[in-house]
């Protein structure tokens, strides 16, 4: 259900963008503080959601560019590779790893399994929750 309104569509222009810079915030911080991939996913799932209420479900699911089925399929397969690490070092499944990442000779990050299982439940959440909008958008 598009709602036909000049002010909406202007006004989620810019919350769009914002709100998805914010999901990378929400979960880029998780490790640390409350947030992480399950927060970030509904949050972004919430930009697309006010951009269909304004544009349609057809032109928010073409903004999205994927199916949101293989969002799912692909969240659940990332957050089970994540466990596998652990458990092919001789640990238990989805025990915690970390490496360190060095861009340029400058840069050193940290990673680990937990941002991988975070970005599998963050695609996971994002898919479940636009299949469900979307459907709900799209019935008359």
């Amino acid at each position: 259900m598009k709602i036909d309104s000049l002010i909406l569509r202007t006004t989620v222009r810019y919350l769009f963008p914002i709100l998805l810079l914010f999901s990378a915030f929400i979960f880029w911080r998780g490790h640390n503080e409350p947030g992480g991939g399950f927060i970030a996913g509904l949050v972004a799932s919430a930009a697309y959601a006010l951009f269909s209420i304004a544009c349609g479900a057809g032109e928010a699911r073409r903004v999205l560019g994927i199916e949101t089925r293989l969002l799912i399929g692909s969240g659940l397969l990332t957050a089970l590779l994540s466990g596998l690490p652990g458990l092919l070092t001789g640990g238990s499944f989805l025990t915690g790893m970390w490496t360190n990442l060095t861009i340029t000779g400058m840069i050193d990050i940290k990673i680990g399994t937990p941002v991988l299982f975070d970005i599998g439940v963050f695609l996971a959440v994002m898919g479940v929750t636009l299949t469900i909008i979307f459907a709900l958008e799209e019935v008359e």
